[in-house]
C-alpha cells in the first residue's frame, strides 16, 4: 500500500557539504518498508520544481518510529530541501517501487555504493543482519568527503571503501578494491551475492565483474522518476522483457534482466 501524508521532520544534519539528512517521523506508525524502496518529495516554495523528487529510504529507525533520507543537493529542490527545520512538514509519497533480495540464514551479500547510492545500502544492511545474514559494505566516493555514514553502515557489518583521489581506503573505484582481488579470502569461494547501487558507469563496471565471475548480481537503477507510480513514462528502461517503468518494475533489477553490454 502506498502513502501519500504530511510527515514531521524530527531531524536535520549535515553530514558533508553538499548533503543534508533528513529524520522524518509520522504520528501513526510507518509502515513496513522493504530496503531499496524510495519516496517522491513534494518541494514547496521552489517556483522551478514542478515535479516531485524521488529519494531512496536511507535507513527506518522503527525504534523511534522514523525514516531517515539522505539527499544530494544537486539543483534548486533539493537546496530548497537543505533548508528545512526541525518541526517542518514534508509531503511525501511512500514507500514506493520493489526492493532489494531478501536475505537468509547465514547468506553472505556485498553491498557495493558509490556516491549518494550508498543510501539504501545502509538500512538494507540492517534489514540483512536481523534476518541473520552477513552484510558487508564496499563504499566508494570521489574524495574521504563523500565517503558519509560510515559509522552507522560498521553498526550492520564490516565496510570497506575506495577514493579516487587516494584520500580514504584503496585508491580507484570500487572494483579496484582489494577485497574484490584475486588474493581476497572473501571472493576467494565466490559464495556470496552482489546488490549495488550509485552512479551507472560504476553499476555497470561492478555488474561486468559479476558476470564474468558468476557471481548473482542486482542493481539498484537511478533513473529519473517524476511520478513514482508508472504513469508518466520518464524513468523506462530496456529490458529482456521489454521496455518497463523503473518506478514501478524496480528501481532494483537482477542484471541478467537489462539489456547492459557487459
Amino acid at each position: 500500500m502506498k502513502y501519500c501524508k504530511d510527515l514531521k521532520i524530527v531531524g536535520v544534519e549535515y553530514p558533508s557539504d553538499g548533503y543534508v539528512l533528513l529524520k522524518l517521523t509520522d504520528k501513526e506508525q510507518l509502515p513496513a518498508i522493504n530496503a531499496g524502496q524510495f519516496v517522491e518529495i513534494k518541494v514547496e516554495g521552489s517556483p522551478s520544481t514542478f515535479l516531485r523528487r524521488p529519494i531512496s529510504i536511507h535507513f527506518v529507525d522503527v525504534e523511534n518510529n522514523q525514516m531517515w533520507l539522505l539527499i544530494q543537493l544537486v539543483g534548486e529542490g533539493t537546496r530548497k530541501l537543505a533548508q528545512l527545520h526541525e518541526g517542518d512538514s514534508l509531503n511525501v509519497l511512500f514507500p514506493l517501487g520493489n526492493g532489494f533480495t531478501k536475505g537468509t540464514e547465514g547468506e553472505k551479500v556485498l553491498l557495493v555504493g558509490g556516491g549518494v547510492g550508498i543510501a539504501p545500502l545502509l538500512d538494507y544492511g540492517r534489514q540483512l543482519k536481523e534476518c541473520g545474514a552477513c552484510p558487508t559494505f564496499l563504499l566508494g566516493g570521489r574524495s574521504s568527503r563523500n565517503l558519509l555514514q560510515l559509522d552507522e553502515f560498521k553498526k550492520y557489518g564490516e565496510v570497506f571503501v575506495t577514493t579516487e583521489d587516494g584520500s580514504m581506503g584503496d585508491k580507484g573505484f570500487v572494483t579496484n578494491s582489494s577485497l574484490l582481488g584475486e588474493s581476497s579470502q572473501y571472493v576467494k569461494n565466490k559464495d556470496f551475492r552482489i546488490s549495488c547501487c550509485g552512479p551507472k558507469p560504476m553499476m555497470m563496471a561492478v555488474a561486468k565483474y559479476a558476470k564474468q565471475n558468476e557471481i548473482p548480481c542486482e542493481v539498484s537503477l537511478e533513473n529519473m522518476m517524476a511520478c513514482g507510480l508508472g504513469a508518466c513514462l520518464c524513468c523506462v528502461e530496456k529490458t529482456v522483457k521489454g521496455n518497463v517503468c523503473v518506478c514501478k518494475e524496480g528501481p532494483v533489477f537482477n542484471i541478467n534482466e537489462l539489456t547492459w553490454q557487459i
